[in-house]
């Protein structure tokens, strides 16, 4: 069974593989791994035969014995299967009884393991035990080192806080003790312990008893600065007692009173080290502490005290002496006071300086007190002082020498420059005054002498006088003919200044400013004065108010020489002048606008007519009260007016020059011009040749007369203009608005003769020349009055002629400038 069994087994496997119909196909990796397993398998069988041949060693080798029966067989099978059991056993018996004794020794050795641990846990406990018992004798230790620590300290900062409590008596002992000195370094170690002590009483103010010793301590802090303030009050005692003991008989001699100054400063300056310690370490105090504040301007007090006691008597006996030396001269007592003042000023301030290191109120008023003396001494003078002349060189030296020479550069003179200040405005509000005073005595209400009004003559005479020095001066050089040029006689007068006064000692007689009218010289010659003594806004103010009167003084001076002279010699005097104003006043650097407020009460008239045309409604009690509406539209409404001087000079000097211009041309053709009148007056309707006046004999007559005036009249009018204006292109500006209205009223009667239907021979009778012939014979004339000398406008020849010479063409300083006439005469 078991044979067929495996038979059909092998059968089976066989068919595994079969080409045809394979049970279990073998991949290549299943085919690899059988091979390898067949050759393990021969290793083993070869294996298996050298333990066969070991069996058949050991059956050889052992006695079979006979078997004669089955059980015999069976036995002995069995004792062979034993043996070959034990046989193949054995190796594995030797080794189960290794592993035995293996793990018998392991055993053996795991007991004593425990053993070993038992004994280490238990030398591990001791081991704890005893190092808690260490850490914990450790802990204690630097808990005591540390509480040790921690009482030392308290101990310490109560020794220390202890300190600034047990100090007091030992301080009060070294304050009190008769050998201590102020002037010592002992001294102020004790005061800055006090100070610290007390400092520490301030901060610690929760401290118990802390308020008791601050008492005590602010007693010995008392009593130090008691001690100090006895110590300086002593040292500067004695140097004023020194000082004040030996007197100066003679004040006024002024080595006296520089050896009395030498004196003076000496003793506190010899006083100085013993004090500069002191002060130093007050000072250095004094910024955080207000008590030593307080002494340290105490004591600054108490010095500038005696500073006065021992200067401020001679001071006032200086001033008071050159007060006297100098009665009139206020310009030299200025200069000398405030020299006076400004060393006393400074040589203050460096024996201060010698003990004190900051400047303090006290000196400054003290400096203050001193130069005081020279405002009460100069002050009396200033308001009596009625020259402007004075009062402006004493607000130069106030203002120029005084302040922005010296206090500007010195700050220890600031005292003086405020006095120099209070004196400068005193002198300014009394030259403004004077000067107020004078433009309207001198200028508006100045009566003018005959001399002052004596115009063409003075021209003239100053002609003749330029014409002297004139004939010298070409005798003393004739190389400079060659430089000479045709110019007027005022033009020479201001040549002799300008250029002859310089190179020549002796004076020109030709003295420009004495040809002007004394109302603009003195104009002129004030604000020159004032300009560098005001302020720009007072100068701008009282030189608008002075220009105006100037006009005015003008104006009125024009009429006086119109009224004697003519109206030509009148208009030409304000031109010049005006001229001459507009000119002089171009320099000063403001502007002539002042500000005026008024009050313009032409709402309260209008308001009181309305109320008084409203009687019953006086008490309405409507909205129609008459009285409520008078007190609302009846308010003075308030005004500014800017008033201009500079515009005032040309608004006058242009209707001068129309109103010279108009007179002018009615002088040269007088009448033409009422001819035309009556014809532009005429009734056009009417036959203007049919009239008496207009017939061509009278027309031609009219037209001659004209001619025979311009031929007449222009010459002098000319020369007049010359004499006047001294400027060929002033003149010719001035004089070309004329000759165009001349011939402007020529061309309205040829005009007129063409509308009014002359006829040709009627035309030829009147003889009217065209503007080209009125040009020609103006420029003739004008030619003939340059070639032949001829007398002003309204002036009548004498015998003797005047030749006009040739002069040196210079910069003339009156010349009217053209820019100006021009800009007036834009008609």
């Amino acid at each position: 069974m078991e044979t067929m069994n495996l038979k059909e087994i092998q059968n089976k496997l066989l068919l595994w593989e079969s080409g045809e119909n394979p049970l279990a196909p073998l991949t290549a990796n299943q085919r690899e791994a059988v091979l390898d397993l067949e050759s393990l398998l021969l290793g083993a069988s070869s294996d298996q035969e050298e333990k066969a041949n070991d069996i058949e060693d050991m059956f050889t080798n052992t006695q079979i014995q006979s078997v004669n029966t089955t059980c015999e067989f069976l036995n002995w099978y069995e004792s062979l299967c034993e043996d070959t059991i034990k046989a193949q056993d054995a190796p594995y018996e030797a080794y189960y009884k290794h592993l035995e004794d293996r793990k018998n020794e392991c055993i053996s050795l795991n007991n004593q393991v425990d053993a070993t641990l038992t004994d280490l846990h238990k030398l591990s406990q001791q081991y704890q035990l005893v190092s808690d018992k260490t850490n914990a004798l450790h802990t204690m230790s630097e808990q005591l080192l540390a509480d040790q620590n921690k009482l030392s300290s308290i101990g310490d900062d109560i020794k220390h806080k202890l300190h600034y409590f047990t100090q007091v008596e030992h301080l009060a002992q070294r304050l009190n003790s008769p050998t201590m000195s102020v002037n010592s370094e002992a001294f102020f170690i004790v005061l800055s312990k006090i100070d610290g002590c007390l400092a520490y009483m301030k901060n610690n103010s929760n401290f118990k008893e802390s308020h008791t010793y601050l008492v005590k301590y602010r007693h010995l802090q008392n009593r130090a600065i008691s001690l100090i303030r006895s110590y300086v009050n002593h040292v500067l005692d004695n140097a004023t007692e020194d000082v004040l003991t030996p007197k100066i008989e003679d004040s006024s001699d002024q080595e006296a009173m520089n050896t009395a100054y030498a004196v003076y400063f000496g003793k506190f300056q010899a006083a100085a080290p013993k004090l500069k310690m002191v002060i130093s370490e007050i000072e250095s105090r004094a910024e955080n502490n207000d008590d030593y504040a307080s002494l340290l301007s105490d004591i600054q007090r108490e010095y500038a005290n005696r500073r006065a006691r021992v200067a401020g008597g001679p001071t006032a006996a200086a001033l008071q002496a050159a007060a006297q030396r100098r009665p009139r001269d206020h310009c030299s007592l200025a200069r000398a006071a405030c020299s006076l003042l400004a060393h006393a000023c400074r040589d203050e301030c460096a024996l201060y300086d010698h003990l004190f290191t900051r400047m303090s109120p006290a000196l400054q008023e003290y400096l203050q007190w001193l130069c005081n003396g020279l405002y009460e001494t100069l002050r009396p003078h200033i308001i009596h002082i009625n020259h402007l002349e004075t009062l402006a060189e004493l607000c130069v030296i106030l203002r120029v020498e005084v302040i922005e020479e010296q206090v500007k550069n010195d700050p220890s003179l600031s005292a003086l420059g405020a006095c120099a200040r209070s004196l400068l405005q005193d002198a300014q509000e009394r030259l403004v005054f004077r000067a107020h005073v004078h433009l309207r005595a001198d200028v508006l209400h100045y009566r003018p002498a005959p001399g002052d009004l004596a115009y063409p003559d003075k021209l003239e005479m100053m002609e003749q006088i330029a014409l002297s020095i004139q004939e010298q001066t070409l005798k003393r050089s004739d190389s400079r003919n060659s430089m000479m040029s045709d110019v007027s006689a005022t033009s020479q007068e201001v040549a002799n200044i300008n250029v002859e006064a310089q190179r020549r000692p002796q004076a020109s007689p030709a003295d420009l400013h004495g040809m002007w009218y004394p109302g603009v010289r003195r104009t002129l010659a004030a604000l020159s004065r004032l300009y560098r003594c005001l302020e720009k806004k007072v100068f701008q103010g009282l030189a608008q108010e002075a220009i105006s009167l100037c006009v005015q003084s003008i104006d009125s001076a024009a009429k006086q020489i119109t009224a004697s002279k003519t109206s030509i010699d009148g208009e030409l005097f304000q031109i010049k002048h005006l001229l001459i104003l507009r000119e002089q006043i171009a320099p000063f650097q403001v502007d002539f606008v002042v500000k005026e407020t008024t009050l313009d009460f032409s709402n309260m008239k209008n308001a009181a007519y309305g109320l008084i045309q409203k009687p019953r409604q006086i008490f309405s009690l409507n909205s129609n009260n008459a009285l409520l509406e008078f007190l609302l539209e009846g308010t003075p409404m308030v005004r500014e007016h800017l008033l201009d001087s500079r515009k005032e000079v040309d608004r006058q000097l242009k209707s001068s020059c129309e109103t010279f211009i108009k007179d002018a041309t009615e002088v040269l053709v007088g009448p033409l011009i009422n001819f035309i009148e009556k014809i532009q007056a005429f009734n056009p309707s009417e036959q203007l040749k049919s009239q008496p006046w207009a017939t061509p004999e009278e027309t031609a007559t009219v037209v001659k007369e004209a001619q025979r005036r311009i031929k007449s009249h222009l010459a002098s009018l000319q020369r007049s203009m010359q004499l006047y204006l001294a400027n060929k292109e002033t003149e010719f500006i001035l004089f070309r608005p004329i000759r165009n209205n001349v011939v402007g009223y020529f061309v309205q009667i040829e005009q007129m003769l063409k509308n009014a239907e002359y006829s040709y021979e009627d035309s030829l009778i009147v003889a009217c020349p065209t503007p080209e012939q009125v040009s020609v014979f103006i420029s003739s004339a004008s030619l003939i009055s340059h070639s032949e000398p001829v007398l002003p406008y309204g002036k009548k020849r004498k015998t003797s002629t005047i030749r006009k010479p040739s002069v040196a063409s210079v910069q003339e300083k009156d010349n009217l400038p053209a820019e100006d006439i021009n800009a007036a005469v834009n008609v």
